[in-house]
């Protein structure tokens, strides 16, 4: 299958009014936004793990699957696993529990891992516990194990570490998901990604933003990014570093915006779809 312009939409591009810590899980029906979704060009979707909990309330995983196959989607996403390299974390456990059986249920392309809530773990100890993930998830599922590194995740500032992270395991279900939104905010520049050996390149997700970090970047993350090509960050140049790399996998969207959650379904499909695709044609994002 020839990836190199197919375009997903992570979860929160198309959950709708969601809010991470309150109502996590989308009203809109996954039908709906599997239809949307096909219905603009995208060609694949997330789902975030309170909505996934959601969904299987109300439909068994060969549903999800078939009205998913139907609109003809071919690359389903998995997140988040967060807390999974931390002693004795029950939520943890469960919500990877959670994750493996629908990565294994649902086919899905990808599993999203990382510390989004900046625990302390240095990463060469980070990178013991990714490599027993991803040994674990390979008896699993046939998922890979994406780690994205984030500007509140601990120990996520160099590139090096988040190299270091997914450079140890050693069963090549896992490697390194680059999200341009988190890379400007880490300060990691185009040029820097081309350090990133191509085997370790698992997925790259797009949007945008505004030049300076806030003080809270959780919040910012979660409240104000820009579609791609709508804000101030090198979006092109991220694309053009990560093919040079030899990336060719599909590429995603996630735009989190305050200020979009009330936009209809059918007109965030368009410009997650639209806004990325003009990204990947521009001539600056071409080798």
């Amino acid at each position: 299958m020839d990836t190199e312009t197919h375009v997903i939409a992570a979860y929160g591009t198309l959950a709708g009014p969601v809010e991470l810590g309150g109502r996590e899980w989308s009203t809109f029906d996954w039908a709906d936004r599997c239809g949307r979704a096909a219905e603009a060009g995208l060609r694949g979707l997330g789902i975030w793990h309170a909505d996934l909990e959601h969904l299987l309330e109300r439909r068994k995983p060969k549903e999800i699957r078939r009205i998913f196959d139907d609109h003809g989607l071919d690359h389903l996403e998995l997140e988040f696993l967060t807390d999974w390299f931390l002693d004795g974390d029950e939520e943890a456990r469960r919500r990877k529990d959670l994750l493996f059986e629908a990565a294994a249920e649902l086919g899905a392309r990808h599993i999203k891992v990382g510390d989004m809530f900046g625990r302390s773990c240095p990463p060469a100890r980070m990178g013991e516990r990714f490599a027993g993930l991803c040994a674990e998830a390979a008896d699993r599922h046939g998922a890979l194990l994406v780690y994205e590194p984030m500007p509140f995740g601990a120990g996520a500032a160099p590139l090096d570490d988040a190299l270091e992270v997914v450079g140890a395991a050693r069963t090549g279900n896992g490697g390194l998901a680059l999200d341009t939104w988190h890379l400007a905010r880490l300060g990691v520049t185009p040029d820097e990604l081309r350090r990133v050996p191509p085997h370790l390149l698992a997925y790259v997700e797009l949007s945008d933003g505004t030049a300076g970090n806030g003080d809270d970047l959780l919040l910012e993350a979660a409240t104000r990014r820009r579609f791609p090509g709508e804000g101030d960050f090198d979006v092109a140049g991220y694309v053009r570093a990560a093919r040079e790399i030899g990336y060719d996998g599909p590429w995603g969207v996630e735009v989190l915006s305050a200020d979009l959650r009330d936009t209809p379904l059918r007109d965030m499909a368009r410009r997650a779809y639209g806004s990325a695709a003009a990204v990947l044609a521009r001539p600056e994002a071409r080798p």
